[in-house]
């Protein structure tokens, strides 16, 4: 997590009102989801989040420079996005690793009205692979289950009332 004064954190293709003045703060414990790319996409996952879900931001963003372990200069080091108060890292590994996101984790997401869930559920399914389409199954009045065209998946609920 970055901590400065004063400091304004943007990145180049993030929207500037989407990124906050970073103020110095004491660390808090908080588990943080975390999404390792290794395909270059890091930013453009990012931006497509924060297009799609409409309350989200860039928090912080750090870029690699020049560096000894093979990073493209300008590609993302470490970011921090929220999505509806929910803070999650990305980085973009330099390093190809023999493994990639998994179904088996995912980011499950909570709406308050179909049409917002049918909404991001067609953006977020546009060129993934939808695993349980958008139904009733019985615990949730809506609920689907994709894995979206950068590999991350989501769970998308609409809870019965």
């Amino acid at each position: 997590m970055l901590a400065a004064t004063g400091v304004v954190v943007a990145a180049a293709g993030c929207r500037p009102e989407q990124a906050e003045t970073v103020q110095e703060h004491a660390m808090t414990k908080r588990v943080t989801p975390f999404l390792m790319f290794q395909d270059g996409r890091a930013e453009e996952a990012i931006n497509r989040y924060l297009e799609v879900f409409g309350d989200a931001r860039v928090v912080s963003m750090q870029r690699y420079g020049e560096n000894p372990v093979g990073a493209p200069e300008g590609s993302i080091q470490h970011a921090v996005f929220e999505v509806y108060g929910q803070r999650i890292g990305v980085t973009e590994s330099p390093i190809k690793h023999p493994f990639d996101f998994t179904p088996a984790v995912s980011l499950f997401v909570d709406f308050e009205s179909a049409e917002e869930l049918e909404r991001v559920f067609a953006a977020l399914s546009d060129g993934g692979f939808v695993m349980m389409p958008l139904d009733n199954y019985g615990f949730s009045e809506r609920f689907a289950f994709i894995q979206d065209r950068y590999g991350v998946s989501w769970q998308l609920n609409l809870p019965s009332e």
